[in-house]
């Protein structure tokens, strides 16, 4: 344990200005304040801060930072309070002291909802000043190094994989990736220990029978350099198991056929000497294809600039080289930490470096619980990237897998809101397509255009999936809400009342709801019915019967539907304008489209299914009246969009007979959204067809046109 006179010592020899009565006050402030508390492993609780404190000064933290580790357990584990931490040392230190306590006495319903909430408070936290995170991550290494003496496994457990899902990609944000390779050895020695013992045995044999492999080639690489006129300090570093491990399991290789498991690092003064070391290794030995990555011009989002270029190196085998200045190489060891902001009087948040976390803040914001929240925001962090550039030439860095959505999204929300189409170095592609580096991107925009609900099934970035499902809830919200008040207007106008502001008050008082739009979205999703709130709102009201009622149409189901649906109801819901998918939904038995008879089936939860009136999945309904809607297509305005209408067709089995049947659709302005064989014969082919058309009238065209064609034996339109 270090001693206090010890821990002032370490901060002076970096900072001249270290004020030595506040970390002198904050030691001998945390020692008492925890007492005889004792640690799983039965050291004295106060070991703990510390080992933090002097994780921090191996990083050259300022004063406040220091003081912050001391003291960073005092409010949530003792008596001590925030404003006793205010008044003792500052404003400052009771800021951050108050952005690292740990929140265990949150009384959440879950785990996983108790590990997002304490996440999302630390980013809002760090959102302010980011020494909260460091100390965070010093406090979380200090733990883990300690994890073996929690006795419960299950504990051990999750506090292992949280670090190795979230402040282990923390740490690579900010470039610590001392503390990142650290935190991930622990994690995976506890989440993988047999994984975790082999590969070091493993890297211990393969030392053993290399002997002195690391010198031989740094030799030769310095004396290649050398002849050159090239100084530099050149050194090999063995990779950690977790690494490997996660290497063999992406590339789905064994340990022998890894070749790259030491890598070398050439440091210089300048960059100039970066490119021309680069070429020296060049001209020297063969490059592996795919290998090599710039990341001087192109800088990672956490600010590590370096070249890696891999050849088959001395003693002819892959060797992965890393070349970089002495600046690069301090910030890539220690990183934000290596360029201390404090020390400049910048802001705390400002710079390259936390950039990045605008991301998480904007998904925190629009997240509609934590849960979703901590998942979209682990893909945030996703470590393997891509940069691709805009049409001017700026960089976006996007995960590994990443589309042009998730670009558009990059770039801003209202691109991604807006994209209806992207270019990939100047050709059109699928927005599904998966970028690569140097790819050139150019999105594609419409001023009437959404986000399409199906994009949430290929995106990759939090950023663009929490826009996707923010969009998707607003809009389902917004369309519940006006057909669940058209459903009231509805029973109202068929029972001879008027919807006023006083009567819907009064029903929304009654159930409890705060306004009318919160009434509207509940009869909208199927929790309440419209004769309930008209039975709120007009006490003793008799069930109206008249045509089109729901009992009506009840009635008429043993006779085929005779007289329900029909086109003269007045008191028919229009569903023009509702997109189909939010409040509405075409029920997938039966295909309606436009032009065909239909009725609605209320779906509790989710709005109301829209079937044919022929549809034989209506039997299953005959006993629930309340569930039946009077529905119609809004004739007058006309129904925008495509719908899918789908045909059975039996093709002649010759050359031409599938490209007849596509011919005729296309000249029918009909679209195949999908088609599949169900029955092959020597003479036939039978084919079921979906079709994008605009109503029954264009379907029953592209039949009839299908029908005259000498390839077409037979089609019929059908509904499952």
């Amino acid at each position: 344990m270090i001693r206090q006179y010890e821990l002032v010592e370490r901060v002076s020899s970096y900072d001249p200005a270290t004020d030595e009565e506040l970390l002198n006050r904050a030691y001998v402030f945390s020692m008492k304040a925890h007492g005889a508390q004792l640690r799983a492993s039965g050291d004295p609780y106060f070991s703990h801060p510390i080992e933090v404190a002097g994780i921090l000064t191996d990083y050259h933290l300022d004063c406040a930072t220091i003081a912050t580790a001391l003291l960073h357990d005092t409010v949530e584990d003792t008596v001590a309070t925030l404003d006793e931490i205010d008044d003792l040392f500052g404003s400052e230190v009771a800021k951050l002291v108050d952005g690292v306590t740990k929140l265990s006495k949150l009384e959440l319903r879950s785990e996983a909802n108790r590990e997002a909430e304490n996440f999302r408070k630390l980013l809002l936290a760090m959102s302010d000043d980011i020494r909260v995170l460091l100390v965070k991550l010093a406090d979380r290494l200090h733990n883990m190094r300690t994890l073996r003496f929690l006795k419960k496994r299950e504990k051990r457990q999750r506090i292992a994989i949280e670090t190795m899902e979230i402040y282990a990609p923390l740490a690579e944000r900010l470039g610590m990736r001392q503390i990142r390779d650290e935190l991930e050895t622990l994690a995976f020695a506890e989440l993988n220990a047999d994984a975790h013992d082999a590969i070091n045995q493993r890297l211990k044999l393969l030392r053993e029978d290399a002997g002195n492999m690391v010198e031989r080639v740094t030799g030769e690489l310095g004396q290649t350099l050398e002849e050159a006129g090239i100084e530099a300090e050149i050194s090999g570093r063995e990779k950690k198991a977790y690494s490997v491990w996660r290497k063999m399991e992406r590339d789905r290789v064994e340990f022998e056929q890894l070749a790259d498991i030491t890598a070398f690092r050439i440091v210089v003064d300048t960059v100039p000497q970066c490119y021309q070391a680069l070429g020296i290794v060049h001209g020297r030995y063969r490059t592996v294809p795919g290998r090599f990555r710039d990341y001087i011009s192109t800088p990672k989002r956490n600010g590590y600039r370096s070249i890696h270029t891999t050849v088959i190196g001395p003693e002819r085998q892959r060797t992965e080289v890393q070349i970089r200045t002495r600046e690069m190489h301090e910030v890539a060891e220690f990183g934000v930490a290596a360029h201390w902001a404090y020390k400049q009087g910048q802001s705390t948040s400002a710079g390259p470096h936390y950039r990045w976390l605008q991301e998480p803040l904007e998904i925190l914001e629009h997240a509609e619980s934590p849960e979703e929240f901590l998942e979209h925001t682990k893909l945030a962090m996703f470590q393997d990237q891509v940069f691709c550039f805009t049409p001017k030439g700026e960089v976006i860095a996007l995960p590994r897998g990443a589309t042009p959505v998730d670009f558009a999204y990059a770039v801003h929300t209202q691109v991604g809101d807006s994209c209806v189409g992207a270019k990939i170095n100047g050709r059109v592609v699928p927005l599904r397509t998966e970028l690569a580096n140097g790819n050139q991107v150019d999105i594609l925009r419409s001023s009437t255009s959404h986000p399409d609900p199906s994009w949430e099934s290929f995106v990759v970035t939090g950023r663009a999936r929490a826009a996707i499902r923010r969009f998707i809830r607003n809009r389902e919200r917004a369309e519940h809400i006006r057909l669940g008040r058209a459903i009231v207007e509805k029973v109202f106008r068929q029972s001879g009342h008027e919807i006023t502001e006083e009567g819907v008050g009064h029903v929304c008082k009654v159930f409890k709801m705060k306004d009318e739009d919160e009434l509207y979205h509940a009869v909208g999703i199927g929790q309440l019915t419209s004769r309930q709130v008209l039975h709120t709102a007009f006490p003793g009201e008799r069930p109206w019967s008249g045509r089109g009622a729901i009992g009506a149409i009840n009635r008429v189901l043993p006779a085929r539907w005779r007289t329900s649906a029909d086109k003269g109801n007045g008191h028919a819901v229009p569903i023009k304008g509702l997109i189909p998918g939010m409040a509405v939904h075409h029920a997938p038995c039966c295909h309606p489209i436009p032009g065909d008879r239909i009725v609605g089936i209320v779906t509790r939860g989710k709005g109301v299914m829209i079937h044919t009136i022929d549809c034989a999945s209506l039997e299953q309904f005959t006993e629930e009246d309340e569930r039946w809607l009077d529905v119609k297509w809004d004739v007058e305005a006309g129904e925008e969009g495509l719908h899918v209408g789908r045909i059975r067709a039996l093709v002649v089995n010759e050359p031409g007979g599938l490209s007849a049947l596509s011919s005729v659709i296309a000249k029918n302005r009909g679209n195949i959204s999908n088609l599949r064989f169900t029955n092959r014969g020597a003479h036939f082919f039978e084919m079921t067809v979906d079709i994008e058309v605009e109503d029954v009238k264009h379907l029953t065209d592209i039949i009839t046109a299908l029908r005259a064609s000498p390839q077409i034996n037979d089609v019929d339109r059908i509904r499952g």
